[in-house]
């Protein structure tokens, strides 16, 4: 019997339950151009809901703001909505390649009720080897 509160079998299974307080969708377009809807507790890191949901992301320093294999590029529109990039992640991203104005680490965004429908896309460099 299928559980309707399964959101994606093809990505790997609800990570959330998406009957809790504080749900929201972000999208995520994956390094092959395909568009996920992935629900997402408040309070997460994008990093971590993006990795929890199987998609392929690196993100190899898991949240600690160390290693840039986490970098998305934010829709344009929702920038001025996010928190602004620290120091610490701004020294990151000097250290990466194909960084654009858009480029956040995706470890160093919260989730929560004000980014719900957030765009983003996994950037070069953060898929995983195979």
């Amino acid at each position: 019997m299928d559980d309707e509160r399964t959101m994606d079998p093809t990505v790997g299974g609800d990570p959330c339950d998406p009957y809790d307080d504080g749900v929201i969708t972000v999208f995520v377009t994956d390094q092959k151009g395909e568009r996920h809807a992935l629900k997402a507790v408040d309070g997460w890191r994008l990093m971590e809901v993006i990795r929890d949901w199987g998609l392929p992301i690196r993100a190899e320093c898991g949240g600690a703001c160390a290693c840039g294999t986490c970098h998305v590029y934010v829709d344009p529109e929702w920038m001025p909505r996010l928190a602004p990039a620290t120091d610490e992640e701004m020294d990151q991203l000097d250290q990466i390649w194909a960084v654009k104005e858009n480029s956040r680490l995706s470890c160093q965004i919260l989730t929560a009720a004000e980014l719900d429908g957030l765009e983003v896309a996994l950037a070069p460099g953060s898929e995983i080897d195979e």
